[in-house]
């Protein structure tokens, strides 16, 4: 049986503590939360025996195998070294850390204590980015030439998940004194891995902008100022000789929660989309290059991270995605916000 310690009881951590509760062979044992009330509503509602206020507690009783670490961005770091330490497996949620010297510690100290480490990079287990990969890796579209990546919701513009304005779980990913670093830390990370992974090949040159709307008066709503970039666009050159573009924004009005990704290829070209929910792709290869046909591509069911981390634990074989790949994505991330903030690689027309 392998027992499972959730630390975090936010909206993600239910979605971790529902996913392991699915699978055979593990049990969830114990929940860290500085809040107590919670910490005791989360247990309740998950049927967890255990819980504490601090991870401190957690690990001095030491009744866990592995972790599930949904705490607040800025906090994973300090929590993950400790249960590194503490010779536990590990299942982070993105990003690694806020920034890359911090990932990079995270991931050395992963390796060298030969522990299982992922990262809940969840748009994985879309059936339709598995199967874009496998074909690019096949050849089916011949020598990938140019990329084109968009992550889009909207949730600054309509109120399908809440009212932005009112609510503290949106106010916080507004807020740079509240460990944010905006669409580019919380979407970001999502399409610079979704896109790269589907390419075959990580980001080598890149020349970015990020921007910061004005959203309501002296940009503060009570103590949480809005200084946390809500779009960004850079332009890429893949270490496999692709260019293309990568976006992200908030603003994009119509679009729920959208990732579409664009491959092409010198013989063909890929269409993905996912919402978290649709998968679908699209190819025109073949004889369908000259009459810009596309047709869609069968897509078996691929397994979710929470799946990946499981089996790891019981083959002893690391999972992909694992803290060394969110922490190259977090070196992009870094080099994109830097870019941006300092406009270096663009120029002012007219």
């Amino acid at each position: 049986m392998i027992r499972i310690l959730i630390i975090g009881t936010g909206n993600m951590a239910a979605s971790h503590a529902n996913a392991f509760k699915a699978e055979k062979g593990v049990q969830l044992v114990a929940t860290v939360e500085t809040n107590p009330e919670r910490r005791e509503a989360f247990a309740k509602a998950h049927g967890i025996g255990r819980s504490f206020a601090s991870l401190e507690e957690a690990l001095a009783w030491g009744g866990f195998d592995a972790a599930s670490n949904v705490t607040p961005d800025a906090v994973h770091y300090p929590t993950t070294m400790k249960l590194i330490a503490a010779g536990k497996h590990v299942l982070c949620e993105k990003p690694l850390a806020p920034v890359y010297a911090e990932a990079k510690r995270m991931a050395d100290a992963a390796g060298k204590a030969g522990v299982i480490n992922m990262v809940n990079l969840t748009y994985r287990a879309s059936p339709a980015l598995q199967k874009a990969r496998a074909l690019v890796a096949a050849g089916r579209i011949g020598q990938l030439r140019h990329i084109e990546a968009d992550y889009l919701q909207s949730w600054l513009v309509g109120n399908q998940w809440g009212r932005w304005d009112k609510e503290e779980r949106w106010l916080w990913r507004l807020s740079t004194a509240h460990g944010s670093k905006g669409v580019v830390g919380d979407i970001g990370i999502h399409i610079v891995d979704f896109a790269t992974y589907a390419a075959g090949s990580d980001i080598e040159y890149l020349s970015s902008m990020v921007k910061t709307f004005h959203k309501a008066k002296g940009d503060r709503i009570g103590k949480y100022r809005l200084d946390a970039n809500d779009s960004f666009a850079m332009t890429v050159e893949l270490k496999n000789g692709a260019l293309g573009t990568i976006q992200a924004t908030r603003f994009a009005t119509g679009n729920t929660n959208d990732l579409r990704v664009s491959l092409y290829g010198d013989k063909g070209g890929l269409r993905i989309f996912t919402n978290g929910g649709v998968s679908s792709l699209e190819i025109c290869a073949g004889k369908d290059i000259h009459t810009q046909v596309w047709k869609p591509v069968a897509c078996p069911k691929v397994p979710t991270t929470y799946q990946r981390f499981v089996a790891a634990m019981k083959t002893g074989r690391n999972g992909d995605p694992d803290f060394r790949r969110a922490a190259n994505i977090q070196r992009v991330l870094d080099a994109l916000l830097a870019n941006g903030e300092k406009r270096s690689g663009a120029v002012k027309v007219g």
